[in-house]
């Protein structure tokens, strides 16, 4: 995949110290990627890229909103986000990536490319069950949720009703021996 020019930065020009980069992130940003999950994306990052002299620390900040769609009713809605992520680079003989919150680049290296970084930051500050907020409060009127509660299951209590009733009497006499200890 070929990476975006806005979002590599080139570190060997900046003095020690802290520099702050902000990114509108839309939904442009996911189409590159071929992600499709997302209606609309309104995202903004605030990244602090700490130089120091044999390492950089950057630090993410994203807040904003996802338009998904909802899990049960399938309406779209706007999904608020926050999340934030620690990164050191540090410099060595390869580049690597396993580790989660260190990227080791070759010695020589002159700038760094954070678009996965933002990627990843995004979509897992999204829920796994999403869920409008008109589901939760009652407030969504939508053909589906009536369907579904017209099919939902009855409540424990008309249940243990028609246990009691259908019980056969010769077990009553049964379970007064267990309550006579």
């Amino acid at each position: 995949m070929k990476s975006l020019k806005e979002f590599t930065i080139p570190f060997v020009g900046l003095k020690i110290g802290k520099h702050h980069f902000e990114y509108d992130i839309e939904q442009s940003f996911f189409e590159h990627f071929e992600y499709e999950d997302f209606n609309d994306v309104k995202v903004n990052v605030d990244l602090v890229l700490e130089k120091k002299s044999t390492l950089l620390e950057l630090h993410f900040k994203i807040s904003g909103w996802v338009n998904v769609h909802c899990d049960l009713t399938n309406e779209p809605y706007n999904q608020d986000i926050e999340n934030d992520f620690d990164l050191v680079v540090k410099f060595g003989d390869e580049y690597n990536d396993e580790n989660i919150d260190l990227l080791i680049l070759p010695h020589g290296s002159y700038e760094v490319n954070i678009q996965q970084y933002i990627y990843e930051l995004i979509i897992l500050a999204v829920p796994i069950k999403r869920i409008h907020p008109g589901v939760e409060d009652g407030t969504l009127d939508s053909e589906i949720l009536k369907k579904l509660e017209e099919l939902s299951p009855k409540l424990k209590e008309d249940e243990t009703k028609v246990e009691l009733e259908d019980m056969d009497p010769r077990w009553n006499t049964l379970k007064k021996l267990l309550t006579d200890k």
